[in-house]
C-alpha cells in the first residue's frame, strides 16, 4: 500500500476506542464531587459518552448549584480517585485489536496521537493499565479535555496544530464526529462502545469499523487514503 508522504496523525478516543468502557460510566465525576464537599449527594447527572472530563465535571457541580469555583477541587479529587482505583487493580480492558493496530500504524510511521476528553493523566492511567506501550504514543501531538467543557475545543486546537499535514479522529461515539466536523478533521468510527454500526453510519464517518480486528484493513485503508488536512488561515 502507498502512504502519503506528509506527516500522519490518528488521534485515538480513548474510552470505548482504545479501552472498553467502564461498567458504572460517569460514577467518578460523582465520587469527585461527593469528596469535594465532603457530604453524599443525590446522582443528578447520567454519564454523557463523548464528553470532556471538563464538560461533565462543571455538569456535576452546576446540577447541585455550587459555584464553579469548586471544580478545580472535584478535578483534582477525580485524579485522585483515578490512581486509586487503578493501585486497587481497577484496570480498563484494551479493545479488540487496539495494541495491535497501535504498534501496526508506528511501524507505517504513523503517529499515535490522543484526541480525548480526559486529561493526560488519566490517559495514561487508562492505557498503562490496559497494556499500552506509552511510548506508542505521541503525547506532543496528543490533545486533551481537562480544560475543555465543550469537545469541539479539544478538536480546534488539534486542527489548528496539524494544519496541512493529515490527520483523523477515531472515535465511538456521534459525539466524536461532530467534534471531528466542527474542526474539519475526518471522522472514522469504531463500534466498540455504546454505539452500533448502524447508529454511527449516521454521522460523517469515512469509514464505520465492527471493530480492530474484523475490519482493521478498512481502517488502514481508509486512513491511507485521506488528504492533507487544508491550512489554517
Amino acid at each position: 500500500m502507498e502512504h502519503h508522504t506528509v506527516p500522519t496523525t490518528v488521534l485515538w478516543d480513548i474510552d470505548g476506542t482504545l479501552v472498553m468502557n467502564a461498567s458504572s460510566p460517569g460514577n467518578l465525576y460523582h465520587l469527585a464531587l461527593e469528596r469535594a464537599v465532603g457530604r453524599d449527594l443525590a446522582l443528578r447527572v447520567g454519564h454523557q459518552h463523548g464528553r470532556t472530563d471538563a464538560g461533565l465535571i462543571a455538569e456535576h457541580v452546576r446540577a447541585h448549584d455550587f459555584d464553579d469555583a469548586l471544580i478545580p477541587t472535584v478535578s483534582a479529587h477525580l485524579r485522585d480517585l483515578t490512581d486509586e482505583r487503578s493501585r486497587a487493580g481497577d484496570h480498563r480492558r484494551p479493545a479488540p485489536g487496539a495494541r495491535e493496530l497501535v504498534q501496526r500504524f508506528a511501524t507505517l510511521g504513523w503517529r499515535n496521537g490522543l484526541l480525548t476528553g480526559n486529561s493526560e493523566h488519566r490517559a495514561r492511567v487508562k492505557l498503562r493499565g490496559a497494556g499500552f506501550d506509552l511510548e506508542a504514543f505521541d503525547w506532543v501531538h496528543s490533545f486533551f479535555g481537562d480544560e475543555e467543557v465543550d469537545r469541539a475545543g479539544v478538536t480546534g486546537r488539534a486542527a489548528s496544530a496539524l494544519a496541512g499535514e493529515r490527520a483523523v479522529i477515531v472515535g465511538d461515539t456521534p459525539r466524536d464526529g461532530e467534534a471531528a466536523d466542527a474542526a474539519g478533521i475526518p471522522f472514522l468510527a469504531v463500534a466498540t462502545g455504546v454505539y452500533d454500526v448502524e447508529a454511527l453510519r449516521s454521522t460523517s464517518a469515512v469509514a464505520v469499523a465492527r471493530d480492530l480486528v474484523q475490519d482493521v484493513q478498512l481502517v488502514e485503508e481508509a486512513i491511507a487514503a485521506l488528504p492533507a488536512l487544508r491550512p489554517t488561515r
